[in-house]
C-alpha cells in the first residue's frame, strides 16, 4: 500500500552493542515495507538524556510512534515482536487520515520542533550550570585571597613590632632580617590584591600560573623559615622538624604558587596540631620524572573516607564547622597542584596525625 504521508518513528538507544543489534532489525524491517511507508529516527540518549525525558522514555531500546495519533511506545526485548504485531494496525490507522494532509504535515512539523527546542533548552541550561560554577568559584577565590591577606599583614606587624620594641636589643643582621621579611610581605599582600583586582573584572577566575625552571629546596626553605609560621609554632610550642635536601632537582613550577600551596599547607598542620605537638616538612626525589614535598602533624588526622571529600570546594569535617581552615584552602592547593601536572593528596602516619603529599615535574 502506497501512502502519501508516513508512519512517524523515533527509535531511542543508548551506547549497549545490543542497542545497535535492534536498530538493524528495525531498518531491516521497514526496508520490507512498502516504500516511503515509515519515517524512522534514531535517537542515542547517552548523549542526549533530555530527549528521552521529554518524550517519557524510561527504558532503552524504546521505539516511539508520533504519527498517526494517538502516541504509542513499544520497548523491550519483545520490541521487534511488538512492532509487527502493531504495524497493520498502525497502516490502519494513517490509511484513515490520508485524507487530511495538512493536519500530518503540522503534527511532524510540530514533533521535529519539539526535538530542535528541547536541544537548545538543554545546551543552554549546560551553559548556565557552567557559568554558575565559573561565577562562584570566583567568588571563593576572592574570598580565600582576601582571607589570606591576613598573613602577610599580620607578619609585618609582628616584624615591625618587634623592631619598635627590641631595637637596642637586636643586632644590624637581625635589623636588616625583619626588614627583609617585611618588604617581601609587602610584596606577598601587593600581589594577593592584584589578584583580586583582576578576578573581579571578569566572569570567570583562572590562577595565573607561570612555571619555570625552580629550585623547590629554596621554595621549601622559604617556606620553613617564613617568620609568620615561625611566630606560630612558637605560640603553640610546636617543634618544626625538617628534612629539605639542598641537591634536590630543579622542577618546573611557579615559585609562589608552590610556596602558597605549601605555606597553606604548613599552616593548617600548626592549626591542627595540639599544643606542644610536631611539624615535620620534607622533601625527596621520588622518581627521576617527580620530586615530592611532605608536610606531617601530629593532629586529630582525616578519616579515611574523607581523604578525597576534604580537596573538594566548600567540604568541611564536621568537626571544622566553626573553625578556619580544610575549606577554601585546600580546594586551591588541588587546583594549583594539578595545574603543574602534579599530585596532592592525605594519608595518615602509623602513629597518627596527617601528611600531606605533594608531587611536581623535575625540570
Amino acid at each position: 500500500m502506497q501512502v502519501s504521508s508516513p508512519i512517524q518513528l523515533i527509535l531511542f538507544i543508548d551506547d549497549r552493542p545490543s542497542s545497535f543489534e535492534v536498530v538493524k532489525a528495525v531498518e531491516e524491517f521497514l526496508q520490507g515495507c512498502p516504500p516511503e511507508s515509515a519515517e524512522l529516527q534514531v535517537i542515542d540518549v547517552t548523549g542526549q538524556p533530555y530527549l528521552a525525558e521529554h518524550f517519557r522514555v524510561v527504558l532503552t531500546p524504546a521505539l516511539l510512534k508520533i504519527y498517526p495519533a494517538p502516541r504509542q511506545t513499544i520497548a523491550g526485548k519483545s520490541l521487534m515482536v511488538q512492532l509487527k504485531n502493531s504495524w497493520h494496525s498502525w497502516q490502519l490507522a494513517l490509511q484513515n487520515l490520508q485524507h487530511n494532509n495538512v493536519e500530518c504535515k503540522n503534527q511532524i512539523d510540530r514533533s521535529a520542533e519539539i526535538i530542535k527546542m528541547t536541544d537548545e533548552v538543554f545546551r543552554l541550561t549546560q551553559e548556565k550550570n557552567y557559568l554558575q560554577q565559573q561565577l562562584h568559584f570566583k567568588d571563593r577565590i576572592i574570598a580565600m585571597l582576601a582571607h589570606d591577606l591576613r598573613n602577610p599583614i599580620t607578619a609585618i606587624s609582628l616584624a615591625l613590632e618587634t623592631l619598635d620594641n627590641s631595637e637596642d636589643k637586636l643586632t644590624p643582621e637581625q635589623q636588616e632580617q625583619l626588614l627583609l621579611h617585611a618588604r617581601k610581605q609587602v610584596r606577598t599582600a601587593d600581589n594577593m590584591i592584584t589578584e583580586i583586582l583582576e578576578s573581579g573584572r571578569g566572569e570567570v577566575f583562572h590562577f595565573p600560573i607561570h612555571p619555570q625552571r625552580t629550585n623547590i629546596s629554596e621554595v621549601c626553605q622559604r617556606v620553613v623559615e617564613d617568620y609568620y609560621l615561625l611566630h606560630k609554632l612558637k605560640e603553640k610550642q610546636q617543634d618544626l622538624i625538617t628534612d629539605i635536601p639542598k641537591d634536590l632537582p630543579y622542577v618546573y613550577a611557579d615559585g609562589e604558587r608552590v610556596q602558597q600551596v605549601l605555606a597553606n599547607l604548613m599552616d593548617n598542620a600548626i592549626k591542627y596540631t595540639p599544643v606542644g605537638g610536631k611539624i615535620q616538612v620534607t622533601a625527596l626525589h621520588r622518581t627521576s620524572q617527580k620530586v615530592e614535598i611532605t608536610v606531617t602533624d601530629t593532629g586529630p588526622g582525616v578519616p579515611p573516607e574523607l581523604r578525597e571529600k576534604i580537596f573538594e570546594e566548600q567540604f568541611r569535617l564536621s568537626r571544622d564547622r566553626n573553625t578556619e581552615g580544610y575549606g577554601i584552602g585546600l580546594a586551591v592547593c588541588k587546583r594549583i597542584i594539578r595545574a603543574h601536572y602534579g599530585k596532592i593528596w592525605v594519608d595518615s602516619p602509623p602513629k597518627g596525625g596527617s601528611s600531606f603529599h605533594v608531587t611536581l615535574p623535575v625540570y
